[in-house]
């Protein structure tokens, strides 16, 4: 039964709150800009061809349709996120309701997923700037444009130095602490959602009615299947949970932060979605790698083309910063609580975990670099949706045990929602591919030896029941 053991969730609040702590700097504001800064990424200058060409103009009712699926563990989270406000997001949660063994499968997948993540988006980063300095006739050596192998022309790449420099970059903001890094990110942020009005107002004026003709070109099936494809677009806003313990009034911020940054990426994703097949006909899009920059080159704007460029760069730029955000406070957490070395919760001077943020940013960094990303770009969803899995889970479980604990923030009619939220992740856990599943089963393998040979024996007990 120690494997069932739970964490007391009065020992993680409050002035019983297990040491050391972070410092309380974030707002509501900071926390919304946080999760847009997680969530609009390349997938709004991307996923969109993808998604019209499954949906045809209705895709805009596929993002919304996917940000509803998404809201449903949102709302999970917020009354977590507003009842435990420490650092560990999901894992943290679990850790309270459905014991410690399960925290642990929780957390080892945070892991990867935030781990993963980081390097994935540093990749595609160094292709988009790499673009960028070619506008200007610039270009690096070949041997140091990618990881290890062949590119497309048939020359030899040896390392990812402009995916290698950003990481570490990032990893040196995470280091100085989250007050210096809100700022950087509220700063990129607001250029990319600059750039994302400026295509909706811009392109508004150049939609042709007759391209929503048929709106629905493969009924509500293409809907439903672009929905589908589209929902990995909104994955990211559990990192803002992930800032719990920093925020200064968590129960009521922590609900505004995850619901208001996904309402508002869902409205933008859905109004550029409904300009950019107002302008292309759906069909067009098929094979377009850079839609947003196809429909401004049909509107005869080719100076939106390097504004968006630039939107790409700085929106990539945060979904590091984000993600690589989460993962320190995850490992803190578990550190934190004895499940792994105890100077990865170290915290110096400013209160900030400095050596862990450095060791996981530099590995990062060195797997963005040398390791060909895309076989196991999908494990960021796995343990995504594993999370969200298992909070759906939680709030239900715990509304039952522990009915007497003061929630901030409720969710609506959770023995009903919970499980809904929980069946819609089983079914796209289960769309992935069988080569996800069989790289997640040996990360979690190697979790599992980790946890039995070392965690088990340091787990400190003084917080556990």
């Amino acid at each position: 039964m120690s494997l069932l053991r739970k964490k007391k969730i009065e020992s993680m609040t409050g002035t019983r709150a297990t040491p050391p702590v972070l410092k309380k700097v974030l707002g509501a504001a900071d926390l919304v800009m946080l999760g847009l800064g997680a969530m609009i990424g390349t997938g709004i200058f991307v996923l969109t061809g993808v998604g019209a060409v499954e949906a045809g103009p209705a895709l805009a009712l596929s993002f919304l349709l996917a940000a509803s699926a998404c809201g449903l563990a949102a709302l999970c989270y917020a009354e977590f996120a507003s009842m435990i406000p420490v650092a560990g997001s999901a894992y943290t949660y679990s850790y309270a309701t459905l014991g410690e063994l399960v925290a642990w499968i929780v957390g080892w997948s945070l892991i990867a997923e935030y781990g993963l993540a980081t390097a994935a988006v540093s990749v595609g980063w160094s292709g988009y700037f790499q673009s960028l300095l070619a506008g200007f006739g610039l270009h690096l050596p070949v041997a140091l444009t990618a990881a290890p192998g062949v590119n497309a022309a048939g020359e030899v790449t040896l390392f990812n130095l402009p995916a290698f420099l950003v990481m570490l970059g990032i990893t040196a903001i995470l280091a100085l602490g989250i007050h210096e890094s809100r700022r950087i990110n509220n700063l990129l942020v607001l250029i990319k959602l600059v750039v994302v009005i400026l295509v909706i107002a811009v392109g508004v004026w150049y939609v042709q009615p007759e391209n929503y003709q048929p709106y629905a070109p493969h009924g509500f099936s293409g809907v439903l299947g672009a929905a589908a494809l589209v929902f990995f677009a909104f994955l990211g806003f559990d990192a803002v949970s992930s800032a719990a313990e920093e925020v200064r009034c968590p129960q009521r911020d922590l609900p505004v932060g995850l619901l208001g940054s996904l309402l508002i990426c869902a409205l933008l994703y859905a109004l550029v979605a409904t300009v950019a097949t107002g302008i292309v006909p759906f069909a067009d899009f098929r094979g377009v790698e850079d839609p947003i920059a196809l429909v401004f080159q049909r509107a005869g704007i080719r100076w939106m083309t390097g504004l968006v460029s630039l939107a790409a760069v700085a929106g990539m730029m945060t979904v590091i910063l984000v993600m690589g955000y989460g993962l320190t406070r995850v490992v803190f957490a578990m550190s934190r609580d004895g499940l792994l070395p105890p100077w990865l919760s170290r915290v110096n001077r400013r209160q900030v975990p400095v050596v862990s943020t450095w060791l996981l940013g530099s590995s990062s960094a060195l797997i963005a670099a040398t390791i060909p990303l895309s076989a196991l770009a999908e494990l960021i969803n796995m343990g995504t949706l594993l999370a969200f899995t298992i909070i759906s889970l939680s709030v239900p479980w715990l509304r039952r045990t522990r009915p007497e604990l003061p929630r901030a923030f409720r969710m609506p009619a959770p023995g009903l929602l919970g499980p809904l939220s929980m069946l819609i992740c089983l079914v796209l856990m289960f769309s992935l591919d069988a080569i996800t599943w069989l790289a997640f089963v040996i990360w979690l393998l190697l979790g599992l030896v980790f946890y039995f040979s070392y965690s088990r024996q340091h787990v400190r007990h003084d917080h556990l029941y």
